[in-house]
C-alpha cells in the first residue's frame, strides 16, 4: 500500500467512529457534518472491506475488525499528533508542552517528584502527566510508547529502544519493627517460612525471578499494586517484603518497620527513561531527557550496605 495515496484525515475519522460508535457523535467530535462523517465511514468500509460498525437495535457495535483497529487507530493518531508538534528548538522558559510518562508509584516517588520540581522551577509552561504503567508496555512496546513521551522502567523488562540511564537502586528486605522472630539480619530460611507481601506485577520486580532460581517461592499472604503500600502491610505482622532501598528510606518514618539487607546477591535495579524513536530529534523531548539525566546525576549515592 502506498501511504501517499491515503487521505490521512480518514485516520482521524476512523478513531472517532470506533470510539464513539455513532456517526453523529463522531462527526461532532472532529468537526464534520453528519453527511461528511457518513461519507468518511463509507470510504473506510470500502478500504477495509468490512462494515466496521453494525447496527444492533438502537445502537451500533464494532465488528471484530473494528474492535481490532480501535487501539492501533488511537495510537497512530497520538503518534502523528506528537510528530507534527515537534519543533526544531525549545525554550523551557517560554515554551508550552505536555509530557506524558508511564511510571510505577515507586518511580514517581523516587525520581518523578524531583523531575516535577525541576520542571516547575525552569519551565512554567510545561505540564507533566504521570500514568500508571500497565502490561501493554510489555505486550506491545512500540504501540504503547508511540502514544506517550516515555516510560520510567528498570532494565531487564524491555529493550531495543532509545534510553537514558538514570540511577541505580538496591533491593532490601522489610520487616516489622517489632518482628518477634527477626533480629538484625534475615536469612533465606526466614524468607522461605515467613508470609509475604508482594507487589502484584512481577515484571516490575525482576528480583523475584532470582528467588525462583534459588528454589524459593514466597508464601504470599497479601498482594498489592502499590510499592508504597508495602510498609503499612508489613508493620505489626510477621510478613516480609522486598522493596527498593531508595523508596524504603523515604517511607521508613511512615510505618514502624526495619530495613534489612537481602540474604542473597540481589541484582541491583538500574532505572532508565525509555522512549519511542519518533521523539529522538524533538527539541522539547531532548530538553526533557537532558533534565531527567541531570536530576538523576544529582541524586544521592547509595551508601554501603553496612554503612
Amino acid at each position: 500500500m502506498n501511504l501517499a495515496s491515503l487521505d490521512l484525515n480518514l485516520l482521524v475519522a476512523l478513531r472517532a467512529l470506533l470510539e464513539e460508535r455513532n456517526v453523529t457523535r463522531a462527526g461532532r467530535r472532529i468537526g464534520l457534518s453528519q453527511p461528511a462523517t457518513s461519507a468518511a465511514l463509507a470510504r473506510l468500509r470500502h478500504h477495509f472491506g468490512d462494515p466496521l460498525l453494525v447496527r444492533t437495535g438502537n445502537s451500533h457495535e464494532l465488528t471484530p475488525l473494528g474492535t481490532a483497529l480501535r487501539a492501533p487507530a488511537a495510537a497512530a493518531c497520538d503518534l502523528l499528533e506528537r510528530l507534527f508538534n515537534s519543533r526544531a528548538d525549545f525554550d523551557p522558559a517560554t515554551g508550552r508542552r505536555e509530557f506524558t510518562l508511564l511510571a510505577s508509584d515507586y518511580a514517581i516517588a523516587v525520581f518523578g517528584a524531583g523531575l516535577a520540581r525541576a520542571v516547575h522551577d525552569r519551565a512554567p509552561g510545561v505540564r507533566l502527566h504521570f500514568r500508571h504503567v500497565g502490561t501493554e508496555v510489555i505486550e506491545n512496546t512500540d504501540t504503547a510508547l508511540s502514544a506517550v513521551d516515555g516510560v520510567l522502567m528498570p532494565h531487564g523488562v524491555i529493550s531495543g529502544l532509545p534510553t537514558v540511564e538514570l540511577y541505580r537502586d538496591r533491593w532490601v528486605c522489610l520487616v516489622s519493627g517489632d518482628h518477634p522472630e527477626i533480629g538484625d539480619e534475615i536469612t533465606l530460611d526466614d524468607l522461605a517460612r515467613l508470609p509475604w507481601v508482594v507487589y502484584r506485577r512481577p515484571f516490575d520486580t525482576p528480583v523475584t525471578r532470582q528467588l525462583a532460581m534459588l528454589g524459593l517461592e514466597p508464601r504470599v499472604e497479601v498482594s498489592v499494586q502499590s510499592f508504597q503500600s508495602l510498609p503499612a502491610l508489613v508493620a505489626g505482622t510477621r510478613r516480609v517484603a522486598l522493596i527498593q532501598e531508595r523508596l524504603a528510606r523515604r517511607l521508613h518514618p511512615v510505618a514502624p518497620v526495619r530495613i534489612l539487607p537481602c540474604p542473597f546477591e540481589a541484582v541491583p535495579l538500574q532505572e532508565a527513561l525509555w522512549w519511542h524513536p519518533v521523539h529522538t530529534q524533538d527539541a522539547a523531548h531532548i530538553w526533557l531527557r537532558e533534565t531527567a539525566a541531570r536530576i538523576a546525576a544529582e541524586m544521592d549515592e547509595l551508601p554501603d550496605q553496612d554503612g
